[in-house]
């Protein structure tokens, strides 16, 4: 565009000369040299004040020329001005998040997720792949190891255990593990009659072995037992079944509040997490999570197509419909705005300052210049050709007197 701006005062300035040569020919040519003529004018006109914003004209030390580099500070600070006062005050911020529905577009693009259109998508899912598989996984897998160890032993599980049960008896909920426990009790005695049976054998006297009646004995303990558990399953108020919501009641208040009890469940803690089998398990679960990542980040249309992409869409149309976490999210998006902006805001401000500042004058200028871009070449040329109709106008009055 430059080129084409300085070719075309350079065309104006050759029919100038033609012009002025061959005027005598034709009255009209006395037209196309005023236009010429006042086009020329207009284009270095129009040339000397784009060229004087950003360079002395000519290199030339004329005043008032090379206005920016001369003014880069001042820029700077107008700058870093109109960035905090537009844009980084916490009320501002929070007034233009006001017309925002953070919520609404997440989940439009939750429910219809621009599967393999977006640049932005498939560029995080290979940065995040990368960034998997270039760290060090022994190391990042004890790290995980050891924070989900930490984690666990710095909470104390026995006061938590103890309020689950409470609750659970309050709602009814122990009744099904009353009963899975009575149902494995049957289990446990049909495994072992023969041990009852044996039992009773070894300590019957020689007459009861030689009559059979240890036998006999045996069969009715058995039978007796039988009879007691399906008497326990079938009668929600037998007195074993009330004995045993009294146990557990009674264990979930020691979890809760008799340190002996709480002390034991800590050890029994501390000994489960010293097990290499726990920790095997941690690692498993690390692998298995990182495992799924990868896959993730590898192919997240394939995952998207599946049951987490189901969940993903059914949360995003939930996100639309649902007024009440809608007005939570944006909330939340307001004030984390409005935090940062609080926080950073004037951060921001003098890393743009002092940006600029740091700048040369050559650099700001070509990035500024650029960023106008052929907009300052449109300038010089609808100057020249402004200037020739302008031209065109005033030698037509002249005529016309």
């Amino acid at each position: 565009m430059r080129l084409v701006a300085t070719g075309l005062l350079v065309l104006m300035a050759a029919i100038f000369l033609a012009a002025r040569q061959f005027g005598h020919l034709h009255p009209a040519i006395g037209y196309v040299r005023a236009f010429s003529e006042a086009a020329m004018v207009g284009g270095l006109a129009d040339w000397f004040a784009v060229t004087a914003l950003f360079r002395h004209p000519l290199r030339l030390p004329i005043p008032h020329t090379a206005i920016i580099p001369r003014n880069k500070d001042r820029i700077a600070a107008t700058l870093a001005a109109f960035l905090r006062d537009n844009f980084l005050i916490p009320r501002v911020v929070a007034r233009r998040m006001q017309r925002l529905n953070v919520a609404a577009a997440a989940g439009r693009w939750l429910a219809n997720p621009p599967m393999g259109r977006g640049r932005i998508g498939s560029g995080a899912s290979r940065l995040a792949a990368d960034i998997l598989e270039s760290l060090d996984q022994e190391r990042l897998g004890g790290m995980a190891k050891g924070a989900i160890a930490a984690r666990l032993r710095a909470i104390d599980v026995a006061p938590l255990f103890g309020q689950a049960l409470t609750a659970a008896i309050a709602n009814g909920r122990h009744l099904p593990l009353l009963d899975g426990m009575i149902r494995w009790a049957s289990r446990v005695l049909e495994a072992n009659e023969h041990l009852i049976r044996e039992m009773v054998h070894a300590r019957a006297g020689a007459v009861m072995r030689w009559t059979g009646l240890d036998e006999t004995l045996a069969t009715k303990i058995i039978d007796g037992l039988h009879k007691l558990i399906t008497e326990m399953a079938e009668d929600p108020a037998h007195p074993l079944r009330a004995k045993a919501e009294e146990g557990l009641e009674r264990l979930a208040h020691d979890l809760q509040h008799d340190p002996a009890m709480r002390a034991k469940v800590e050890a029994f803690k501390a000994e489960m997490l010293d097990n290499q089998a726990f920790h095997r398990w941690i690692e498993g679960l690390w692998e298995q999570g990182r495992a799924a990542l990868l896959r993730v980040a590898r192919d997240p249309e394939r995952v998207m197509a599946g049951k987490v992409g189901e969940a993903l869409r059914q949360f995003g149309e939930t996100l639309q419909t649902d007024r009440k976490l809608a007005d939570t999210i944006n909330r939340f998006a307001r004030r984390t705005a409005v935090g940062a902006a609080s926080d950073y805001g004037d951060g921001i401000v003098r890393l743009v300052s002092d940006t600029i500042r740091g700048w040369d004058a050559r650099t700001v200028t070509g990035r500024l210049e650029n960023a106008v871009g052929r907009d300052l070449q449109y300038i010089r040329i609808n100057g020249t050709l402004v200037g020739g109709l302008v031209g065109v106008a005033i030698h037509a009055v002249d005529a016309l007197l």
